[in-house]
Order: structure tokens, then C-alpha cells, then sequence
């Protein structure tokens, strides 16, 4: 009895080991491989946002702003020109953003020679780094999911809240629509701002007509874009919105008069119909736009993300609601960049 009782117990450990060895797990049956729990996974978020020489305290002021009001797991990708990357390393190597997750990034004019028409009324609207949007998949290679942020911004909420951001199917990126919040429409009439395609394109020409796009049609701001990376490469957008920009330097399509924007108009042709929105409270817009008119402090605190759009700039005087922009500005440490205030 003692006997079979052992090759009983020897059969059974010799099972459970076969079992063991060779089972395949279900996630492997599906083609996939569960190496970790979603509780367990922390998903990457990666920031885009230039930092150009003679504003670079914008772009330090955003990642301040980003980095302090959120636990994610931010990557930034800081974008510059050549001659900027030793500033752009120093002011954040010595200075409380050291503690960050960053890589920096090189951006190549060179890839716009040929696409981009003079405009003398803003001529700082052609610096190369404002087409670095254009170029997102170039840039960032590694990521499905990508925010591009404005340097003129400040972030307020967590900005795991604006990456949650669901794209429909089909749909490269989404934007803020320029019509999506009525507290901000008497802020729009106010300073003149446009918010429809009439504003950035010029409908007295053919090609422009032909497009079949009302000009009554509510435009968007791609000064705040979360993107789906493979849509973008799949669609080829990069492509399509150089295609406009040679379109435009040989047939002056876009208007210069009050959107102006080298950089929107061949954005808002491009992903005409075709992009997913953002919520209205992570894009409060045109701050920049008159250094009279202000929005009410109860409602700038609710908001998730400012945007000094315009040319009244919070780093610049005159301008609007410096104060909350200061929150975030972090010192040159170099000296370079300073802010003009009134007593300076």
C-alpha cells in the first residue's frame, strides 16, 4: 500500500511540473504578451514645446507649469534651433527643472526652404520654429500619442486629463474649435479676433473657393494639439500641409489681415472635417490679444490651460494676467532673458 502510495504522490508532482513547463498562457493563445498589469504600467506622456532663443523663458514657463500640477510620467521633447540647444540645456540643467525627464531636440530649418511666403505685416510668425507642428512624426519616433503645447501657454490641470483626450477613428488630431466656449465669444468681439475660416484664408481666390469650405465655418487653434502619430503617418499630413505651404508661396492664399497665421491656415485646409476636439477648458485662448480686456478671475482659475495668443505677450508689457503667468516663470540663470515689466 506504502509503495503505490508513493508512485501515486511521484505521478502527481511529475503532472504538475509538465504543467508548468509547457502551459501557454491565454495572453499567448490572443498573440499578445501581458508582461505587466495595467496598474502596474505607467504610460509615458510626451510634451512638445519649442523653446526659441529670444522667448525661451515662454517655453520654461510651460514646462514649469506642466511639470508642478501632475504626477505623470512627462517626457518633454524641448524643440530648438541649433544655436539655442547650449541655452536651452543650461537654464534647465540649473535650475529646479533639472529634476524633469527631457530630451532635446534639433529642428532643422532647412526643411522649410522653398515653403514659406514673406509676410512684413507679422513677420515673427515665419520664425521656423512656429511649422515644428507640421513635423511632429520627424521629431518624436517612439510614441502613438503626442501633445504639442504653444511656448505661449500654461497648464493648470493635470495634463494626464488633456492626453486622455479620445480621437475618433480616422482622426490624426485634435483641437480646440475657436467656437466651443461662449464665455470667451464677448473676449473674441471685443479685440477683433477672427474664429472662421473668413479670417485666415483669402476667399477671393479660386483655389480657395474650390475647397468647398464655408467661410462662415468655425475655425480651431493649433496652438494645443494632442496627435495620433500613425494616423498622421498614414495620411501622409505632413505631405498635405507642405503641399499648401508651396501652394501659398506661389499663390498667396492665405489672409494676413486679422487671423493671419502662416502656420494655421494650411492646418485648418488640411484637417478640415477631420479632427477630433479638445475640451473647451484646456484651451482658453486669445489672452494675447488686447492688453485692455480681461477675463474674470473665477473663470481663468477654473481653466486647465492659458494661452496668451497675440502679440501681447506675458513675458512683454503691455500685456493681461501676468500674474498667473509669473507663477510659473523660472529665472534665466545665465541672465539672458529678462522679463520687461513697467519699473524695469
Amino acid at each position: 500500500v506504502n509503495q503505490i502510495l508513493l508512485l501515486l504522490l511521484v505521478l502527481t508532482v511529475c503532472a504538475i511540473l509538465y504543467n508548468r513547463v509547457h502551459k501557454v498562457p491565454s495572453s499567448l493563445k490572443n498573440g499578445t504578451v501581458d508582461l505587466e498589469s495595467p496598474e502596474e504600467m505607467e504610460e509615458e506622456i510626451p510634451v512638445v514645446i519649442c523653446a526659441a532663443a529670444g522667448r525661451m523663458g515662454a517655453a520654461m514657463a510651460a514646462i514649469s507649469s506642466i511639470y508642478s500640477n501632475s504626477e505623470a510620467n512627462v517626457l518633454f521633447y524641448v524643440v530648438g534651433l541649433k544655436n539655442s540647444i547650449p541655452h536651452i540645456r543650461k537654464w534647465i540643467e540649473n535650475s529646479k527643472l533639472k529634476e524633469i525627464k527631457f530630451k532635446i531636440v534639433e529642428f532643422n530649418p532647412m526643411v522649410l526652404k522653398g515653403k514659406i511666403r514673406q509676410d512684413a505685416s507679422r513677420p515673427e510668425l515665419l520664425q521656423p520654429l512656429n511649422f515644428v507642428r507640421f513635423y511632429l512624426p520627424l521629431l518624436i519616433q517612439k510614441h502613438e500619442k503626442v501633445i504639442y503645447l504653444d511656448d505661449d501657454v500654461i497648464v493648470q490641470g493635470d495634463i494626464q486629463e488633456l492626453y486622455d483626450t479620445k480621437l475618433a477613428p480616422g482622426h490624426a488630431a485634435a483641437f480646440s474649435d475657436d467656437c466651443d466656449l461662449p464665455s470667451t465669444h464677448e473676449m473674441v468681439r471685443s479685440v477683433g479676433m477672427q474664429n472662421t475660416y473668413m479670417g485666415f484664408l483669402d476667399y477671393r481666390k479660386q483655389a480657395i473657393r474650390d475647397l468647398g469650405i464655408s467661410p462662415s465655418t468655425c475655425s480651431f487653434n493649433p496652438g494645443v494639439i494632442v496627435a495620433n502619430m500613425t494616423e498622421w503617418k498614414h495620411q501622409r499630413i505632413t505631405k498635405q500641409l507642405e503641399k499648401w505651404m508651396q501652394r501659398n508661396v506661389e499663390e498667396n492664399l492665405y489672409s494676413s489681415t486679422l487671423g493671419g497665421g502662416v502656420a494655421t491656415s494650411p492646418m485648418l485646409i488640411v484637417f478640415y472635417g477631420k479632427h477630433s476636439t479638445i475640451n473647451p477648458m484646456w484651451h482658453i485662448r486669445h489672452l494675447g490679444w488686447s492688453p485692455d480686456t480681461r477675463y474674470s478671475e473665477h473663470f481663468l482659475q477654473e481653466a486647465k490651460l492659458l494661452h496668451w495668443n497675440g502679440r501681447y505677450k506675458p513675458w512683454d508689457y503691455p500685456s493681461v494676467h501676468t500674474d498667473l503667468w509669473e507663477n510659473w516663470f523660472i529665472p534665466d540663470p545665465s541672465g539672458k532673458f529678462k522679463l520687461t515689466r513697467p519699473e524695469s
